[in-house]
């Protein structure tokens, strides 16, 4: 049995360390192209096939709850990215099948239950995201909003898009404290998943002016990404998911 390791000790994070973090992302994907297409494809594919069934059904405003929704799940890319940033910062060869097994081998760690817990949280905020347009559009439940777009100017359907993105920021805001360090922590050394929330959570009350800012930077990025079919994520997913490393890095020290 694996002997738990030591929290690391947590030190400052500046504004100003953000656009030199993101270079050094930038800088893995371009030595590893690759595996960065690679995890990020997953998502590019499974955008498009969420766009494609819900257009079949005229029902593409849906896509609205999971794109607001995606940042929860973007973690879920996030171990391979890791773990390549972690062999590039060891110079460790970049070869697929220890890549791919250190992936794999996550299933006996805690890693699986912090991704349980991404995933509920997400299929919790749909489920919320349906409720609140039950709420609010209840008399116009029979209009589709894809051919009657208009229906969303109204008073109840600007307040259902206030209310909605309120609650769907909460739920990024939690999550976002939960594993932006806790996640990287669970891969990098043998702590349980309640002690790499709280570490995780505390160094962001530490940096909160700094974290916030980080939050902010991938939650533009990526819905940016989004707006060509998806097809952004090929490169913003990546750079974002080594800088996260690389984020790691700086606010953690050896204790």
């Amino acid at each position: 049995m694996t002997e738990p390791s030591e929290l690391p000790e947590f030190q400052d994070l500046a504004v100003s360390d953000i656009p030199r973090i993101l270079r050094l992302g930038w800088e893995d994907f371009r030595r590893a192209p690759a595996f960065g297409l690679f995890f990020s494809g997953f998502y590019v594919l499974g955008g498009l096939v969420l766009w494609l069934v819900l257009s079949a059904d005229g029902q593409e405003w849906w896509l609205f709850p999971f794109v607001l929704g995606f940042p929860l799940l973007a973690p879920f890319a996030a171990i391979g990215l890791y773990e390549v940033s972690r062999r590039i910062e060891q110079g460790t060869p970049l070869l697929w099948k220890p890549v791919i097994s250190c992936c794999l081998s996550q299933k006996d760690r805690q890693i699986p239950s912090m991704a349980m817990l991404i995933l509920m949280m997400f299929m919790f905020w749909v489920f919320v995201a349906h409720t609140v347009f039950a709420l609010f559009m209840g008399l116009s439940a029979f209009t589709n909003v894809s051919s009657s777009p208009e229906i969303l100017f109204t008073v109840n359907g600007l307040m259902m898009l206030a209310v909605g993105g309120v609650i769907g920021a909460g739920f990024a805001v939690v999550l976002f404290s939960v594993t932006v360090i806790g996640l990287p922590l669970l891969l990098d050394r043998e702590i349980d998943i309640v002690t790499a929330m709280i570490a995780s959570v505390a160094a962001v009350r530490r940096n909160a002016m700094a974290m916030a800012l980080w939050a902010l930077t991938i939650a533009l990025g990526l819905f940016a990404a989004m707006v060509p079919l998806f097809l952004g994520l090929l490169v913003v997913m990546p750079v974002l998911g080594h800088a996260s490393w690389h984020m790691y890095r700086h606010v953690t020290r050896t204790a």
